[in-house]
C-alpha cells in the first residue's frame, strides 16, 4: 500500500504524470498503426498506385524512366512524334516508332514518386514473389498481403508521421501549444488520410511537400514584416519556396498551378523585397521544371505526355478511358467552338461535384465547417491571418484544376485517387478548425474545470468517428478484387519477359506479373489487329469482370468485331470467333473442382484467358 501511494504521490505531484502522457502518446504512437495495418490494409487498388509502384521497380533494376504499362495513346503521340522527323531517328526508331518492341518510355506519370520508391526498392531489396506459407502474408495456403505493397504502405505512413510532425510545428507558431496538440491529434484520427497512407499514391509526399511550402511562407512572412536577417536570406526562402513548388508539380502535374497562389503571395506580402522573391521562386520553380518537360518533348512531342491531355478525358467525344485505349484519336477539334463548349461543360458538371461533395469531405469529419466559419474572424497573430488568404487562393485554385482535370479515375475510385487535390489542404484546415474550435470554447462558461476537458474529448470523439469504426467488425479484407496477384503472377509465368498481353487491367499485370500489358484497344478491327499483325505479336488476351460485368445492352452489344461479341461467344460456345487471331481459352482445373470448389481455384467467368497456344501445359 505504501508504494502505491507513493507511486500515485509521484503522478500528481512530482511530475510523473508528465512522463505518463508522454508513454501514452507513443503507445498510441505504436497501437495505432499497427491495428490498422493488420484490420484494414488494402492491397493497391488503384490504376496510379501500381503504375507508379511498376515504374519505381523499372528505375530501381537500371532500366531507365521505362513503363511495362502501355498505353495506345502513349504510342499514338510517340509514334507522331517519332514520324515527324524520321531521317533524324535511329534505326530501331524507324522500324517501331511507336517504341513497344523494347523499352517503353513512360509519358503518363510525374518523375519525383516513382524516383523516391526506386530508392525504397533498392534500399530494402523487395522481393515480388508471393509466399503462401507464411502466416502474416497467406490466409489458408491462399494469397492474402502482398509483401511490396504493405512496405510502400509503411514508407508512405512514415511520410504522414512527418505531415504530423510539421503541422503540430506550424500550428505551434501561427496560434498555441494546445491548438498545436489538438491539431496533431486530430490528423493522426482523420481516417481519410490513413486510408491514402495505404493506397501506394503520391498524395502523402504531396502533403509533405506542401506542407514544406507553408513553412517557406511563414518564414518570408515574418521575415518581411520585422526585417532580422537581410536580404539575402529572403532570397535564400524564395528560391526554397520555388523549388518545393517544382518538386511538388513533378510530384504530380497538377500541383504546378499552385504557383500562382505562391507568386500571389509574395507579391502582397513580401514587403520591400516582393518582386525579387516572386523572381526568385519563379526562376527556381522553372529551373525544376525545365529538363523534365524538355525530356517529355524529346520524347513524345507534348510537354506533359499523356497527363497533359487529361482536360479532354470525360467530355462528349472522350467518355470514360476512352482516350488513353485510343490508337488513333481524333484531337483536332470538329468544330471552331465545340471543344470551348464541352470544356465549358465539364467545367461546370465538375464544380457542382467538387463543391457539393469534395469539399464538404475535406478533412472526413465536420472539423472543415469551423474552417468555413472561423474564415470570418480576425487572428492576433499577422502570420496566422496573411496566410489564411493563401490557403483560399490555393483551394479557389485546386476546385477549378480537380474540376477541370477529373477523369475516369475518380469514377473507378470517388475519393482515394491522384486527382483529389483538396487532400492538400487539410492539414491547414484543420489547424483553422481548431484554432476557431478554442476560440469558442473560450467563450463558455464552465462551473467546473472537468467540464472543459469532457467538451474538448467530446469534439475529438465526434470528429475522429471514421477512424474509431474502422477498429470496429466487420475486419477488412485485403484482397482489392478485381486485382488478384497471384492469378496474375500465374498468368504472366506462361510468358517470356518480352511477349505482350492485352488486358482490361494492365497497370495489375505489369506490377505483379512484371510483364508488357497493353491496355485493351477499343476495338478489335482495326485497333488491335493493327499492333498484332504489323508492331508486335499479342501473346495473350486477359480480361477480368472489370469488362466481364459491364452492362450488356450499353457496353457489350456491337459489331462482330468488337470486344462485347468475343467475350459472348467465349461465354456461350467456348470457343473465339473464327477470324480472332488467339483461340487457346485457358479452362478451370476440373481436378481442382467440385461442387464446394472455391473462386479462387476457377478462372471463368472473372478471369477469361486467351492464348495463341497451351501456354498453361507446356512447351510448344
Amino acid at each position: 500500500m505504501p508504494r502505491l501511494q507513493e507511486t500515485i504521490h509521484k503522478l500528481e505531484v512530482a511530475g510523473g504524470m508528465r512522463y505518463f502522457k508522454i508513454g501514452l502518446g507513443l503507445l498510441a504512437l505504436i497501437a495505432v498503426p499497427i491495428l490498422y495495418d493488420l484490420r484494414d490494409f488494402k492491397n493497391m487498388s488503384t490504376q496510379e498506385a501500381m503504375d507508379t509502384a511498376q515504374l519505381g521497380r523499372n528505375i530501381s533494376q537500371g532500366k531507365g524512366y521505362t513503363t511495362l504499362l502501355i498505353r495506345p495513346f502513349s504510342m499514338f503521340l510517340i509514334k507522331r512524334h517519332n514520324e515527324s522527323d524520321l531521317a533524324a531517328l535511329a534505326p530501331e526508331k524507324r522500324t517501331d516508332p511507336s517504341q513497344i518492341k523494347g523499352a517503353h518510355p513512360d509519358i503518363a506519370n510525374a518523375p519525383v514518386y516513382p524516383v523516391v520508391l526506386a530508392g525504397l526498392m533498392k534500399v530494402l531489396r523487395f522481393d515480388y514473389s508471393i509466399p503462401l506459407t507464411k502466416p502474416f502474408w497467406s490466409n489458408g495456403g491462399g494469397f492474402w498481403r502482398y509483401k511490396p505493397d504493405f512496405f510502400i504502405s509503411l514508407f508512405n505512413q512514415i511520410l504522414f508521421f512527418g505531415v504530423i510532425t510539421l503541422s503540430f510545428l506550424l500550428a505551434r507558431r501561427l496560434f498555441d501549444p494546445l491548438t498545436a496538440w489538438a491539431s496533431a491529434g486530430l490528423l493522426f484520427g482523420m481516417e481519410l488520410l490513413w486510408r491514402f497512407s495505404v493506397s501506394g499514391l503520391s498524395t502523402m509526399l504531396l502533403l509533405l511537400i506542401f506542407t514544406g511550402l507553408v513553412w517557406c511562407l511563414v518564414l518570408v512572412e515574418a521575415e518581411a514584416r520585422e526585417s532580422k536577417r537581410g536580404r539575402v536570406y529572403l532570397i535564400i526562402l524564395g528560391l526554397s519556396a520555388g523549388v518545393l513548388a517544382g518538386i511538388g508539380g513533378l510530384t504530380r502535374y497538377s500541383f504546378a498551378w499552385l504557383l500562382a497562389p505562391l507568386l500571389l503571395f509574395f507579391l502582397i506580402f513580401g514587403g520591400q523585397q516582393r518582386f525579387v522573391l516572386a523572381l526568385a521562386a519563379l526562376v527556381a520553380f522553372a529551373g525544376v521544371m525545365t529538363p523534365w518537360v524538355a525530356r517529355n518533348y524529346r520524347v513524345s512531342g507534348t510537354p506533359f505526355g499523356t497527363a497533359g491531355y487529361a482536360l479532354y478525358e470525360t467530355t462528349a467525344l472522350f467518355p470514360e478511358h476512352r482516350l488513353e485505349r485510343s490508337l488513333e484519336p481524333e484531337l483536332a477539334p470538329p468544330g471552331r467552338t465545340s471543344w470551348i463548349i464541352w470544356f465549358s461543360q465539364k467545367l461546370l458538371i465538375n464544380l457542382r461535384r467538387v463543391l457539393h461533395d469534395d469539399v464538404s469531405r475535406l478533412t472526413g469529419s465536420w472539423v472543415g465547417a469551423f474552417f468555413l466559419v472561423g474564415l470570418m474572424i480576425g487572428f492576433t497573430n499577422p502570420a496566422a491571418s496573411r496566410l489564411r488568404y493563401f490557403l483560399l487562393a490555393c483551394l479557389a485554385v485546386l476546385i477549378v484544376v480537380q474540376a477541370l482535370g477529373r477523369t475516369q479515375l475518380s469514377e473507378d475510385s470517388p475519393e482515394i485517387n491522384s486527382e483529389n487535390l483538396l487532400v492538400l489542404a487539410a492539414p491547414l484546415v484543420i489547424i483553422y478548425g481548431v484554432s476557431f474550435f478554442f476560440l469558442l470554447l473560450n467563450q463558455i462558461y464552465f462551473p467546473i474545470r472537468e467540464l472543459r476537458y469532457v467538451a474538448i474529448g467530446i469534439f475529438f470523439a465526434l470528429a475522429c468517428l471514421p477512424m474509431i469504426f474502422t477498429f470496429l467488425p466487420p475486419r477488412g479484407v485485403p484482397v482489392a478484387y478485381p486485382y488478384s496477384p497471384d492469378r496474375i503472377q500465374t498468368i504472366s509465368s506462361w510468358l517470356k519477359p518480352g511477349e505482350l498481353t492485352m488486358t482490361d487491367i494492365p497497370w495489375a499485370m505489369a506490377w505483379y506479373g512484371q510483364r508488357p500489358a497493353l491496355w485493351l484497344t477499343l476495338n478489335i478491327q482495326p485497333d488491335f489487329y493493327a499492333i498484332n499483325d504489323y508492331q508486335k505479336p499479342i501473346s495473350v488476351l486477359y480480361l477480368t469482370r472489370s469488362t466481364t460485368d459491364r452492362r450488356f445492352f450499353v457496353d457489350w452489344y456491337g459489331p462482330e468485331q468488337s470486344w462485347g461479341h468475343l467475350v459472348l461467344e467465349c461465354m456461350i460456345s467456348n470457343r473465339t470467333p473464327a477470324t480472332f487471331s488467339l483461340h487457346k481459352i485457358k479452362p478451370d482445373d476440373k481436378s481442382k473442382l467440385d461442387d464446394n470448389a472455391p473462386p479462387e481455384v476457377r478462372w471463368s467467368p472473372e478471369h477469361l484467358v486467351i492464348s495463341d497456344w497451351e501456354r498453361w501445359l507446356k512447351e510448344p
